[in-house]
Parts: C-alpha cells; structure tokens; sequence
C-alpha cells in the first residue's frame, strides 16, 4: 500500500507543500503509505480555518454535536477491520491491542462524548444577599457558573496509540463546541485522517476538524504558536512538553498535558500466592502492553525484601512465557517498537543498567528477527534509586526491582522522582494498600490492579503533566468557566 495520503485543512484533502514520507511497518519495515509534509504556512491555514469555523460551531445545539459524534463513530465501527489493520500496520502493535484498544477504545471514545455533548454546562450558585454600600442597593446576588467551549485546540498526538489517544482529545474538544487541528505524530499519522474522514462523512462542517502532519519540528512549533490557536492538548516526552508550555506561556494559552511517567510498583511481602500472582501479571503488562511503550505502565518495581526474591524469580519466568516477534501471528504477545532508533535508544539503556551495576535477570540481547525493530523484554534486578535506568523513562519493555525494608522506605523510594503519572500498590493488607496509595505524589494510584476506571481523571503531578481528562474531567478541561450574576 503506497497511497499519498493528503492533508484536512478546512474541509478540502489538499496537497501538502512538504511532499510526502514514508509511513514504514515497524514489524516487517515495509512501506504502509505516504504521509504528507505540511508547511508552516499550511498550519497556519489550518488553525486560521477551525478560527472560522469556531463561531457557528461553537453555537450548534448539544443535540447536533452529539448526533455528529455519534455517526462518526458508525463510520469507524463500520470500517473496523480496515481501521485495526491500518493502525497495526503503523504502530506495530498487537492484533488484540490494535483491535481491542486501539480502533475499540477510539470508537467508545466517540461515543462517550456524544453523550458527553448533552451533560449540563450551567450550575446555579447559591444566592448572596449583600447590604447597602459603595456597590449600590441592598439586594440578592444569583449566580451561575457556565463552561464555555475554549476556542481552537490544537491537539499533538502520541505514536503508542493512534486511534484512542487522538479520539481521547477530538471528541471531547468539539463535543464541548470547540473546533480542532490535530497533528498526529509523525511515526503513524494515517489512522488520523481515517478519523477526521469518518468525521467529515459524519457532517462535521468545514473547518471544524483539521489535520496537519510532518516529520519537522516547524510542523508542531506552528500548530502551538499560531495566534489563532487558544489551547493546546499534548500527549507526549515531558521534554518537548516543556518548550510547548514555555510557547503556551508567552500566548497565555490554554494547556493539557499528559507527559512521561516511571510508574512505581510498591510490592509488600504480605502478599499471599494469589496476591503475588496479580502483581506479576500486571507488572508483566509492561512488556504486554505496546511493548512498553506507554507511560502509564508499572516500569519501576520497588518489592519488599520478604518478597525481592520470589517476585523477581516469577517475574523472570513470566517473561520467558511470552512470544516475541510478528505482531500479526497467533500467541505473540511482544511486538517491536516504534522504530529503529528508538529500538537502539532502548536497548541503550539496557547496556547503560549493567554498567550502573544492574542484574539483568532476563532478556538483554536483541531477539533474533531477520526484520523488524524488536526488543527482548528485560528485567534488571538489584537496582537502587539513584541508577539512571531507575530515574528515567525508557518507554520499552524494561522492568526495574528496587528492594525496600519497611512502608516508610518504599513510599520514600516511589516519591523520590520527578514523575508522578500511575502508580501502584500491591499489598494482602487494604487498609495499608490505601493508606499507602494516598501517600503517593501520582496522579493515580492502582491498588491490587493495573486497570483504570475510565471516568476517573487521568493526569500526572509534578513532571508529568498538567490538568485532567478523561470522563467528564475531558470536558471540563477543553471548557473555560464563566460567571453569570444578577440583581434578583
């Protein structure tokens, strides 16, 4: 498939100035399609259209977002085979992830924030009676609070999940009434356009949804400096997310960022078979789960010493079950990643960990795959705090065991960084897993789980993010809040 995919600026597929690149499968390095390589200027239309198209879309009844939504999300299901082979071509991911959390997870996204579009807006404040003064007669104050769309929101998407993550910031952006420009990262940005067309057949007026893509730097500084643009939603590094806010502050634009992450796993040895068995297998989504490309996963173990060794040595065993290689074939449970420097990149800080003193207690070496840019799932056991494999994100299939003696040590060790995206808690003992989980500086904290309640706010403390999505907390965050007072 080497179709030359064209660019969504303001209702019209228009030819990019850029050219076109290689869009290339991470499993087999074949040529998906052609991407193409939007101007500055072209970025600039795009935010200069979704301007334009803000003032009537951000006037259409909640019915009509929501009934637009909704068909778009029909679209989606109806081309669902189409969608999960194109997005498993791209990423590489898994045919069960690519089906079942990827398109999946894009389509109940849609239709989340179809329902999102009817919530109320308006909440009455309690009446206030104020007394003659300087400010005029005696009288009672009403009040409303009212969410207001925001305006254009340019929303910079992830390469671990092309289908939920951008339909996580598009639905609930125009379900609140603003309109958008996506631009999607540049490893996989094809599901992208079958989105914003599924959209465009759904009736999303021109304008309303935007899509620009590209290789260069200048394509995302566009999407985030142009002056029409009032707020930006950004999955990715925390790095570029620093110069984003730093463009955002200069602008007092609007931000939503969901940054990096080193979860924290806190196992205590009051675990019994059962209890052990859970940690395992959810510290295992790790390797699972796009192949450790994802920044909410459980990468850094810190395990008590009653339980260092055992849970290490299931650990080693629980990777040795998993198939490595086509992502495509019946059983594979690890895919490759993205690309092959970021294959190099993580495989760098496997070497790195051995040299900081790391017991690599499995995996360590480069599965032998004639193509493809695949990584062995590795645990390194025996690490401390201060090893960098331990401190930074490596965002692949790489597990790290900190040991701990007692709660105060392990909170201490799972605080001491400068991420706070998921955390977790493993222990026999719930009075202590949540009295440890409310100790956590983590944007959430999973107690015996590694699932995630999907109207729960979702967001990172310090380096990894700011604000809240998900649920209701998406629509709040694309939304600005107004008062409304009156003379009663």
């Amino acid at each position: 498939m080497t179709d030359a995919q064209r660019l969504f600026i303001g209702g019209e597929w228009t030819e990019p100035d850029g050219g076109h690149y290689e869009v290339v499968d991470p499993a087999s390095e074949e040529v998906v399609g052609l991407a193409p390589e939007a101007s500055r200027a072209q970025v600039h239309d795009a935010a200069s259209a979704a301007r334009e198209a803000f003032a009537s879309w951000s006037r259409t009844k909640p019915e009509e977002r929501a009934a637009i939504l909704d068909r778009a999300a029909d679209v989606m299901q109806r081309d669902f085979a189409a969608n999960a082979e194109l997005a498993q071509a791209e990423s590489g991911a898994t045919s069960g992830t690519a089906r079942g959390m990827q398109v999946a997870v894009g389509v109940a996204r849609f239709r989340r924030y179809a329902k999102g579009a009817l919530e109320p807006v308006e909440q009455g404040l309690p009446p206030q009676i104020n007394e003659a003064g300087p400010m005029g007669k005696a009288g009672v104050l009403g009040a409303l609070a009212v969410r207001q769309p925001v305006g254009v929101v340019t929303c910079i998407t992830s390469y671990n999940n092309p289908w939920a993550n951008p339909a996580g910031k598009v639905a609930p952006a125009l379900a609140m009434g603003n309109t958008v420009v996506v631009k999607p990262a540049p490893q996989d940005p094809l599901s992208v356009y079958r989105m914003a067309a599924a959209l465009e057949e759904a009736g999303a007026p021109r304008g309303v949804v935007n899509v620009v893509s590209g290789t260069a730097v200048d394509v995302g500084e566009a999407a985030v400096d142009s002056p029409d643009v009032d707020m930006v939603s950004f999955t990715g590094s925390t790095a570029v997310g620093r110069r984003i806010g730093e463009v955002c502050g200069r602008g007092m634009k609007r931000q939503l960022m969901e940054l990096g992450g080193k979860g924290a796993a806190l196992v205590f040895d009051d675990l019994d078979e059962a209890g052990l068995a859970s940690a395992v297998s959810g510290i295992g989504t790790t390797y699972a789960f796009y192949s450790g490309q994802i920044c909410t996963a459980p990468t850094r173990v810190i395990a008590q010493r009653g339980v260092y060794d055992a849970l290490v040595s299931k650990l080693a065993a629980y990777v040795g079950y998993m198939k490595v290689g086509d992502p495509r074939a019946r059983g594979t449970v690890v895919g490759p990643v993205i690309s092959a420097a970021h294959r190099d990149r993580v495989e760098s800080y496997v070497e790195l960990g051995r040299k900081e003193g790391a017991r690599v207690v499995a995996g360590g070496e480069r599965p032998a795959l004639d193509k493809g840019f695949y990584v062995a799932p590795t645990l390194l056991a025996d690490c401390t705090n201060d090893m960098r494999v331990v401190r930074e994100e490596i965002f692949g299939p790489v597990v790290v065991v900190v040991p701990f003696d007692d709660e105060e040590e392990g909170v201490a060790l799972a605080n001491d960084s400068e991420y706070g995206l998921i955390d977790y808690v493993w222990s026999g003992d719930v009075a202590r897993a949540f009295r440890v989980a409310r100790r956590l500086r983590a944007g959430g904290v999973g107690v015996n789980t590694v699932g995630r309640n999907m109207e729960a706010p979702f967001g990172g403390f310090k380096q990894s993010g700011v604000g809240r999505d998900v649920g209701s907390y998406a629509l709040h965050a694309y939304s600005e809040l107004q008062s409304i007072v009156w003379q009663g």
